[in-house]
């Protein structure tokens, strides 16, 4: 009995908490505001989980983009669980060298997306950028922030998350109508 209560206590491993040397921010609001080149039109694009992963659905809400037309477009991130609400974009811009965001239309939409704003290094980010639509249509836009992409890949600074590698932060799909 005391051999095996010896084998017992030899085996047990003291408990200790992970180290996270950068735990990541809540994003419960993810808002891309597109402001026509000439001022006419502006559309706004709004994900919203105010409760965080794992809760109630996210709602989402999508615009309407006209066709032919040049949007600037920018992103803002909220952690709407702090009060008052956490800007999530400042850091992301501070961090801008180990962040990155992505648009894929996941070949529905046929629209420009260029990058409008880079990190320290000349790499883009992707909290601004510029957009041209073509004719009317309707598809989807996908937005993904990447933290820790290898911006030097091969297509990453193009707008390609193939070669990226890191970590998915945040990633919203919206339905888009052009017209």
């Amino acid at each position: 009995m005391a051999i095996g209560l010896f084998a017992l206590s030899s085996c047990t491993k003291e408990k200790t908490d992970p180290v996270i040397p950068n735990e990541e921010e809540l994003i419960t609001t993810f808002t891309y505001t597109l402001i026509s080149s000439d001022l006419s039109d502006t559309a706004t694009f709004v994900f919203k989980d105010l409760d965080g992963p794992g809760g109630n659905a996210p709602e989402l809400t999508s615009d309407t983009l006209l066709a032919n037309t040049l949007y600037n477009g920018s992103l803002t991130l909220l952690n709407e669980q702090e009060v008052p609400a956490e800007d999530i974009t400042e850091e992301v811009e501070e961090e801008g060298a180990e962040h990155q965001f992505f648009y894929d239309t996941k070949n529905t939409l046929s629209i420009n997306i260029l990058y409008a704003d880079a990190d320290i290094d000349g790499n883009p980010i992707g909290l601004k950028t510029t957009l041209e639509t073509m004719g009317a249509e309707n598809g989807v836009l996908q937005i993904t922030l990447r933290h820790m992409p290898d911006k030097t890949a091969p297509g990453v600074a193009d707008n390609d998350i193939t070669n990226a590698g890191g970590e998915t932060d945040i990633e919203v799909s919206f339905d888009v109508e052009i017209q």
